[in-house]
C-alpha cells in the first residue's frame, strides 16, 4: 500500500456502509466507481488493481441511496466465494445478509434466501437456471455486476440475463469488470451491447493515478530443445497425420497434406465435409471419420511436443480405453490400431528420461526460491495431465500442490470446492510455496503476490496471458518466464500471442479517447440499450445514452464524463448533492412501464415444466422470454419437458437418437417405456435433419426403431428441424393441453400402477414439491415413508439434498393443522 509520509497509514475510503479504515483511497478507484454509479458502465482495469473495489463502491453507493439488492456474478465458485469474503469483511451489513448461490445450494433453498438477501454472489449458470424456473425476481435488484465480462459473448449465461435484468429491474444499473475485455473494438463492443453497457472507463498502468500501485513486470522466454526420442515419437504420429490428410484431399476438401495445418485449415475441411454429408453423399461420413482422426493424433503430437511424454501416455491410454468401449467411434478404433501409432505409444512408454521441459522448470524454481530468496512461485499449464505429473515430480525439491477444475476425468479427480479453497487458503499463508494450475486460476482469483509466474507453454490469447501475468509485479518487481519447447507450436502460439496482447493495448488506448464514437456504435446496434426495454439508473424514463439525461442523474458532473462521485466516498459523505434521491420518489411511475418476469396467478398463463439438463438447450431461456409462459425447472424423472398430466416429451437431436439406439447409457426404448408407465401421451421429439444418415446405420434400421416407439410403446414421433422450432412446438402442444383440453401440469403424471417403492417416492415428493431425486435421498436415509413423516428439521437435513429451508417446508406441511381449501 503507498504512503503519504513514512510509517503513516494511507487515507481510507468512509462510507456508512463501509468497515471504517478498511479501504485504502486510491483515486482511479474512485474516479472508476464515480462513473459507475452514473451508468451503465464497463470498466477495465490491469489484474490485481482492485477491479473489486469499484463494484463494492458502487454497490454501497446504490444500496445507501436507492435500496434495493445488489446482484454479483463471477465465472467460478472459487472467484464467487472470494468475492464474498471480500464483501462481508468490508461492508457494514450483516454476513447472513451477504449470499453465495452456486450448485452446491438446493433451488428450493436459493429462492427462499434469495427474499431475504442484500447482496447475492452467485455464478452465471445458477441465475440463468433460477430466472427462467421463475425462481426469483430481478425487480428490485438495483446493481448487479459481470466479473470477467469479456465472456459475456455467445449463449454464455451472462447474456441472458443482462437482457432479463434490462427488462424486469425498476431500476437497473450494470458494473462489467475485465482486465482485458476484448481483442478488438469489435469485440468490445459485442460484450457492450450484449450487457446493455454506454459507458467504457480504462485505465492502464501508465495512467498517472495507476501507475504508482504497479512495478514493471519482465518477460522472458527460454527456448527448449527437445531430445530425439521425443522428436521420433511426434514424426511417426505427423507421418499418420499426413496419410490421413491424403485421404482427405483426394475426397477434394484438403489442399496440402502437411501436418501443421492451421485450425482455420481444419475449420475449412471440416465445413466442407458437412456440405457433402448435407447433399447426401456418403464420402462425407467418411471424410469426417477421417477428420476426427486427424484432430485426435494433432492432439497427441501437441501434447509430445509442448507437455510431456507422460502427458502423452496418459492421453494414449485413455484413447486405448475408449476404443474398447461400446458404441467406440472408427475414428479411436483406427488411430490405436495403426502400426505406427502403436510403435509410438511404445516408445513413449520406452523413454523414461527427464523431459527438458521439466529440467528447466525445476532450475528456474531452485533460483527464485533458493538463490533468490523467493517466497512463491505459479505455474501454468494447458494440460491437467502436465499439472498432476508435474506436481508429483516437483514435490520432490519443493513443496508444491496441484489446483485443477472440479470434473472428473478418466484417470484424473477433480476438487471440490472446498479442496480449491483450502489451497488458495494454505498459499497465501505461505504454507507451501509453489502453486501448479491449470487454467481454473487465471481469472480474478486472489492469489498471492508471487515472485515467478511460469508459463510451461505460451497461451495463444492475449485474454489469458495477460490474465496469467497479472499474478505477479502488482506490489514489487514480478517475473514472467514462458517456456517454449523450440520448432513447435509453442513457438507459433508465443508470437500469436505477444502480436495480440499488443493489438488489445493498443485498442484499450484507443478507447480511452473514443467515448462519442462508441456511443455512435451502440446507438446504432440491434442490441442497445432501447431494445432491453427497461430503464436506466435514474434516467427518468429518458433514453440513458443522451447526454443531457445522464448529466441530470450525475453527480454535478455535466454528461457524467469527467470525474463524478469522488465526494461520495469522502468524509463528509452526508453531503452528496447528487440529486440521485429523486430515484425514489421515481421509482413507482418507472415500474409502471418495466414489464417485470413475476410469478403469474394461477391459471393466467402455460406453464411448462423442463428438465433440468435441458438447460444446454436454448428451448427453455427462449419460452422463459414469453409472458404467456412459465418455465419451471425440475429434475425430471422421465423425459424432457412435461405439458400436462398426460403429456410427456422426450427431445433428441438426431445425432443423439442415432445414439440411443446402438450403444448409449440408456436406449430410447428404456426411455420411452418410462415414459408410458406415467403418461397416457408420450411423445418422442426428434430434432435436426439427415436422421437416416448418421453414423453407418441402414435407413430400415431406423425406421424400425420409429416403428416400435409407435406401435409397441404407444408414442407419438415428432420431428423438427432447429430448436427454434421445437420452442414453437412445446409452446403450441402446452397450449392446447392446459387451455384448449383444460388439463393441469403434473411431474409425477396421470397413470397407476406403480410398483410399492415408485408410490413411496411419489408420495414423499409430493411433500413441498421436493422431487424425485430427494425423494429418493430420503426414502434411503429414513427407510419408510412413516419414518420421513415423523422425522424432525435436524433429522431431515441429515439426508443429501435437504437444506434448512426444505427441512422447515416439509414439516410446515406435515405438521400444520389441516383447515380445509375453503
Amino acid at each position: 500500500m503507498a504512503t503519504t509520509d513514512e510509517g503513516a497509514e494511507p487515507p481510507s475510503i468512509e462510507h456508512p456502509l463501509l468497515e471504517p479504515d478498511f479501504l485504502e483511497r486510491r483515486l482511479y478507484q474512485l474516479k472508476l466507481a464515480g462513473t459507475a454509479a452514473n451508468g451503465h458502465t464497463l470498466v477495465c482495469l490491469p489484474t490485481g488493481l482492485g477491479k473489486t473495489t469499484v463494484s463494492l463502491l458502487v454497490t454501497a453507493r446504490r444500496l445507501e441511496e436507492v435500496g434495493g439488492k445488489s446482484l454479483m456474478l463471477a465465472p467460478t465458485k472459487p472467484l464467487v466465494q472470494q468475492h464474498a469474503d471480500f464483501y462481508r469483511e468490508a461492508l457494514q451489513i450483516p454476513d447472513e445478509e451477504i449470499i453465495v448461490f452456486t450448485g452446491d445450494v438446493s433451488p428450493d433453498d436459493r429462492a427462499a434466501t434469495w427474499e431475504e438477501a442484500t447482496i447475492v454472489m452467485a455464478t452465471p449458470q445458477v441465475i440463468e437456471n433460477d430466472l427462467v424456473g421463475s425462481r426469483i425476481s430481478l425487480s428490485d435488484v438495483t446493481h448487479i455486476t459481470f466479473d470477467e465480462c469479456h465472456r459475456a459473448t455467445g449463449d454464455y449465461a451472462y447474456n441472458y440475463i443482462a437482457e432479463r435484468y434490462h427488462a424486469d429491474a425498476n431500476q437497473p444499473l450494470v458494473t462489467g469488470m475485465s482486465a482485458s475485455p476484448g481483442g478488438d473494438e469489435e469485440a468490445i463492443l459485442e460484450v457492450c451491447e450484449n450487457l446493455g453497457i454506454s459507458e467504457v472507463e480504462v485505465m492502464t498502468e501508465e495512467d498517472a493515478d495507476v501507475s504508482e500501485f504497479t512495478h514493471d513486470t519482465d518477460v522472458e522466454w527460454e527456448r527448449i530443445g527437445l531430445p530425439e526420442d521425443v522428436l521420433e515419437i511426434r514424426d511417426a504420429l505427423n507421418e499418420v497425420i499426413t496419410d490421413r490428410l491424403e485421404k482427405l484431399k483426394e475426397l477434394g476438401v484438403a489442399s496440402s497434406t502437411q501436418p501443421d495445418q492451421s485450425q482455420k485449415d481444419l475449420n475449412r475441411m471440416r465445413a466442407e465435409l458437412q456440405k457433402l454429408i448435407n447433399n447426401d453423399q456418403s464420402e462425407g461420413f467418411k471424410g469426417m471419420s477421417v477428420h476426427a482422426e486427424v484432430m485426435k493424433l494433432r492432439q497427441a503430437v501437441t501434447l509430445v511436443e509442448t507437455q510431456s511424454v507422460e502427458a502423452v501416455r496418459r492421453y494414449f491410454d485413455r484413447q486405448r480405453n475408449q476404443a474398447r468401449s461400446s458404441g467406440a467411434s472408427k475414428a479411436s478404433q483406427r488411430m490405436v490400431s495403426d502400426p505406427r501409432v502403436r510403435e509410438a505409444i511404445r516408445q513413449a512408454e520406452r523413454f523414461d528420461e527427464l523431459h527438458p521441459k521439466y529440467r528447466k522448470t525445476r532450475m528456474l524454481l531452485a533460483e527464485t526460491l533458493g538463490l533468490e530468496g523467493g517466497e512463491r512461485v505459479i505455474v501454468f499449464t494447458e494440460s491437467r495431465d502436465t499439472a498432476e505429473a508435474l506436481t508429483d515430480f516437483l514435490s520432490e525439491s519443493f513443496d508444491a500442490k496441484r489446483f485443477v477444475g472440479q470434473g472428473d476425468r478418466e484417470g484424473s479427480d477433480g476438487m471440490t470446492q472446498k479442496q480449491q479453497q483450502e489451497v488458495l487458503d494454505q498459499f497465501r499463508g505461505g504454507e507451501f510455496e509453489v502453486l501448479v494450475s491449470t487454467s481454473v486460476a487465471e481469472e480474478g482469483l486472489d492469489v498471492p503476490e508471487v515472485d515467478l509466474v511460469l508459463f510451461y507453454e505460451p497461451v495463444p490469447t492475449a485474454i489469458r496471458s495477460i490474465q496469467r501475468k497479472g499474478r505477479t509485479g502488482r506490489q514489487s518487481e514480478g517475473r514472467v518466464v514462458v517456456l517454449m519447447a523450440e520448432d513447435t507450436r509453442d513457438e507459433a502460439y508465443f508470437w500469436i500471442s505477444r502480436r495480440r496482447e499488443k493489438e488489445m493495448e493498443s485498442e484499450l488506448r484507443e478507447l480511452k479517447g473514443m467515448a462519442d464514437t462508441l456511443a455512435d456504435e451502440l446507438d446504432d446496434s440491434q442490441q442497445a440499450l432501447s431494445d432491453f426495454g427497461g430503464e436506466t439508473a435514474g434516467s427518468d424514463g429518458a433514453d440513458e445514452r443522451d447526454p443531457d439525461a445522464v448529466g441530470d442523474s450525475s453527480s454535478g458532473n455535466e454528461g457524467g464524463s469527467t470525474a463524478p462521485g469522488l465526494q461520495d466516498f469522502s468524509k463528509d459523505v452526508n453531503d452528496t448533492g447528487d440529486g440521485t434521491e429523486s430515484n425514489d420518489t421515481d421509482s413507482e411511475s418507472n415500474a409502471d412501464d418495466v414489464t417485470v418476469h413475476e410469478p403469474h396467478a394461477e391459471g393466467e398463463t402455460i406453464e411448462i415444466v423442463a428438465d433440468q439438463r435441458e438447460m444446454d438447450a436454448n428451448i427453455a431461456r427462449d419460452l422463459s422470454r414469453r409472458e404467456e409462459i412459465d418455465i419451471r425447472l425440475e429434475t425430471l424423472e422421465v423425459g424432457d419437458y412435461v405439458c400436462s398430466d398426460r403429456v410427456v416429451i422426450e427431445r433428441k437431436s438426431v445425432a443423439d437418437f442415432v445414439d440411443s439406439l446402438v450403444g448409449g447409457e440408456r436406449s430410447i426404448f428404456e426411455q420411452v417405456g418410462a415414459m408410458a408407465r406415467h403418461y397416457s401421451r408420450p411423445i418422442v421429439l426428434v430434432e435436426g435433419e439427415g436422421l437416416y444418415e448418421q453414423r453407418d446405420i441402414h435407413p430400415n434400421a431406423i425406421r424400425g426403431a420409429l416403428s416400435s416407439l409407435a406401435v409397441d410403446f404407444g408414442a407419438s414421433v415428432l420431428r423438427t428441424e432447429s430448436e427454434d422450432e421445437s420452442t414453437e412446438l412445446l409452446a403450441v402442444l402446452a397450449g392446447r393441453e392446459q387451455q384448449t383440453s383444460d388439463r393441469e401440469v403434473s411431474v409425477h403424471g396421470e397413470k397407476g400402477a406403480k410398483t410399492v417403492a415408485e408410490q413411496q417416492e411419489y408420495v414423499v415428493s409430493s411433500i413441498a414439491e421436493i422431487g424425485p431425486v430427494t425423494a429418493r435421498s430420503l426414502l434411503e436415509e429414513f427407510g419408510t415413508v412413516e419414518a420421513v413423516m415423523i422425522a424432525s428439521e435436524d433429522e431431515l437435513q441429515e439426508a443429501d439434498g435437504v437444506g434448512s429451508v426444505t427441512a422447515e417446508r416439509m414439516r410446515e406441511v406435515i405438521g400444520t393443522e389441516y383447515t380445509g381449501s375453503k
